[in-house]
């Protein structure tokens, strides 16, 4: 499934959770591991000087500052390195998310692993506002493979996993997100959740549904995914349809509670847009912000096809 995994890391703090997935992923899969750090954002023209991206300090660049903030990587991830079989520790300096995207075209991985929060301060702050780190937000826009949200620490981390859950809004994106989920169910063999929520949140603007018209929605929703998802399980059995009424992204985290989810598979966007141009949904947005255990949003179906 996974032969090449890209962790996006800090180094700091704040990617401990991620860093905890990302090695577990590489040893579960025996895959390829790359930890990617950006440290220093160059300034103006041919200065021999760079920001770095955690204290905001201006630090003259060269060869021995390079490797200086290598062996800090190897010192904060000394404990996972050394039951690592396979992992490169890598750093350069530039635009955080397009050193990132560089680095993943360059390596053609098959999956990103990042944190959802790059700076200290925005761990508890964000989870009660509409952003997420903007680094993440546009690597997620841009990636050609799935991109792995972690914003708290994980229990299974990929090695115990026994329920995914796959949230659809019949987008066109949605079919990546399900070959990716669909995929991951079956080589694992573990319970498959295909998920919807009829959305209600108009109610909160004061318009308001009958009943017998919102049971309408749920029983077309039932229909559209035996006939959009259900054909394409190849007769994997081991899945379940699920409808729920609400607010998507309340109505998901309950379900994913109440199911004792494993992780949370969801398209990138859900208008008919060029993926290129397309924002992280405000759902898949609250989703990752509130979520207990890891977020899967998948963009394009470069690496997650049959094909």
């Amino acid at each position: 499934m996974f032969k090449k995994i890209l962790f996006a890391t800090t180094a700091s703090p704040t990617c401990d959770d991620a860093a905890k997935v990302a090695f577990e992923l590489a040893k579960r899969y025996k895959a390829k591991l790359c930890a990617f750090h950006v440290f220093g954002i160059p300034t103006h023209g041919a200065s021999p000087f760079v920001v770095d991206v955690r204290t905001g300090e201006e630090e003259s660049i060269d060869p021995d500052y390079t490797e200086w903030v290598k062996e800090e990587m190897k010192n904060t991830y000394a404990l996972q390195l050394a039951d690592a079989e396979n992992c490169d520790i890598d750093c350069t300096i530039g635009v955080p998310h397009t050193e990132i995207l560089r680095k993943a075209r360059k390596e053609n991985v098959d999956l990103i692993v990042m944190g959802a929060h790059t700076r200290q301060e925005d761990v508890g702050a964000t989870r009660y506002r509409k952003i997420v780190g903007s680094t993440m937000q546009r690597v997620a826009k841009s990636a050609r493979c799935p991109v792995l949200i972690i914003s708290r620490p994980c229990d299974t981390c990929f090695w115990y996993f026994s329920n995914i859950i796959f949230g659809t809004d019949f987008s066109v994106a949605s079919l990546s997100a399900f070959m990716f989920a669909s995929k991951l169910a079956r080589q694992i063999g573990c319970k498959l959740y295909l998920f919807h929520a009829v959305d209600l949140s108009t109610i909160q603007l004061g318009k308001s549904e009958e009943q017998e018209e919102i049971e309408r929605k749920v029983a077309e929703a039932q229909q559209k995914i035996e006939k959009l998802y259900v054909p394409k399980l190849d007769g994997y059995d081991n899945y379940e349809i699920a409808i729920r009424e609400g607010i998507p992204h309340v109505e998901i985290l309950k379900f994913s509670r109440e199911k004792s989810g494993d992780l949370i598979v969801m398209s990138h966007h859900t208008r008919a847009v060029d993926p290129e141009e397309a924002m992280l949904g405000s759902t898949v947005e609250q989703v990752v912000l509130r979520s207990a255990c890891p977020v899967a949003s998948v963009n394009h179906p470069d690496k997650v096809s049959d094909d």
